[in-house]
């Protein structure tokens, strides 16, 4: 998701700088060129040709040593200004307290100054560094100046104390420069509001009635939405992701629980996509104790209809409000989808079927057909980030 962008990786003399290897060789499989600046402090926790080896590109650790005839294209401006994202990670308390201060006197803080992007700083150290208030105080004044602080980790740590200060893993920091740099923030100023994942009916404190959603698709709407730009809210049945980055989840176990969550946070949102897959049944009792089985006896469950949260959202759907819902059948997907489409007063129905391979609940990828009043697209098979990038495209035309 990275191809064609620059990304620059600061490096500092925290123990955690083992993890940025991991971290760069992640960067440059997304497609990213990547630079790194390094403190002469890190470089005694890891070594510079490592990071050369990884990024093929030269890495920088003395201002001072830059071996350049081009006076223009000076290195610790260039990678600065040059770069779509910036992750300064591990970040110590001396080099958090420098770049508040605007004080640039190693490669690091240099190269940070003159940068026009996003810049992730990663804090990692001792708890009690991280609890003292003046470096506490340090890290608001970057917020307030627009840096991104990447939260760091709960745990042990390598001083033998426990708390938080760990630096995150590899695959959490290279989400957090996605996030970052990925998208173009189109969407910038819009409220979006998607639900994903099952709902559970229960039967009995044992018991629940459900279905085979994961949850991955509408997860992937609500991501793409915030690397957009957007303020997401993602209403969630049970399942087994991990919120998105910039994300607020609000996490929900039945149809009825949706159905309020969805309903009261529609009436801000400029966007909204439906696609959980929420129960249309659920029992008309639900039993106190643990129903027990009976030698010889079947058994029957009477259901009622739950409430239909895309019929309800179309009926008080605002001005130039978009709502997209999800179709998925297993016969007649364009006649049904058609139907739905106009039934729930919806402007796009996203329509797939489990019959056919590569589509469905469990698997990363997906094979959506986009439909609106006035066309129809079929998408060929792609991960379900790529179709949620497409349904947010088709959702920008319509706005």
């Amino acid at each position: 998701m990275l191809k064609g962008k620059n990304i620059l990786l600061g490096v500092t003399g925290g123990i955690a700088a083992y993890k940025m290897a991991d971290v760069a060789s992640l960067l440059v499989k997304q497609g990213a060129d990547v630079h790194v600046v390094m403190t002469e402090n890190a470089s005694k926790f890891i070594t510079a040709e490592t990071f050369q080896v990884l990024t093929k590109n030269k890495v920088y650790v003395d201002v001072f040593d830059e071996n350049t005839d081009d006076y223009v294209n000076v290195p610790h401006i260039s990678l600065g200004t040059s770069a779509d994202c910036v992750l300064i990670a591990p970040a110590t308390a001396d080099v958090i307290g420098k770049i508040a201060n605007g004080i640039a006197d190693d490669m690091v803080t240099t190269t940070v100054l003159p940068a026009r992007c996003p810049i992730l700083i990663a804090p990692s150290m001792n708890v009690y560094m991280l609890e003292n208030p003046i470096v506490q105080d340090n890290i608001e004044k970057l917020m307030r100046f627009g840096y991104i602080i990447v939260e760091p980790d709960n745990g042990h740590l390598a001083c033998g104390y426990d708390g938080k200060g760990k630096l995150p893993q590899p695959e959490v920091l290279v989400e957090h420069v996605i996030h970052a740099a990925a998208k173009e923030k189109d969407l910038t100023g819009k409220k979006v509001l998607v639900d994903a994942g099952p709902t559970q009916e229960s039967l009995d404190p044992v018991r629940y009635i459900t279905n085979h959603s994961s949850g991955k698709m509408g997860y992937a709407v609500a991501r793409v939405a915030a690397m957009r730009g957007a303020e997401v809210t993602l209403v969630s049945g049970p399942t087994n992701l991990p919120a998105p980055i910039g994300v607020d989840v609000i996490n929900v176990t039945t149809a009825e629980e949706m159905y309020n969550a969805m309903v009261s946070n529609s009436k801000d949102s400029d966007i909204i996509v439906m696609s959980a897959a929420v129960a249309d049944y659920t029992p008309e009792v639900t039993a106190d104790n643990k129903i027990k089985k009976k030698d010889g006896e079947g058994m029957n469950i009477p259901l009622k209809r739950t409430k239909d949260i895309l019929k309800s959202l179309g009926e008080i759907k605002k001005e130039n409000q978009i709502i997209v819902g999800f179709s998925m059948e297993t016969e007649n997907l364009i006649e049904n989808s058609r139907k739905k489409l106009e039934s729930k007063n919806a402007d796009m129905i996203c329509a797939n079927s489990l019959k056919t391979e590569g589509a469905g609940y469990q698997v990363d990828t997906n094979i959506v057909t986009m439909i609106t009043k006035n066309d129809m697209e079929e998408l060929p098979l792609m991960s379900k980030n790529e179709v949620a990038d497409k349904i947010l495209d088709k959702v920008v035309s319509l706005k």
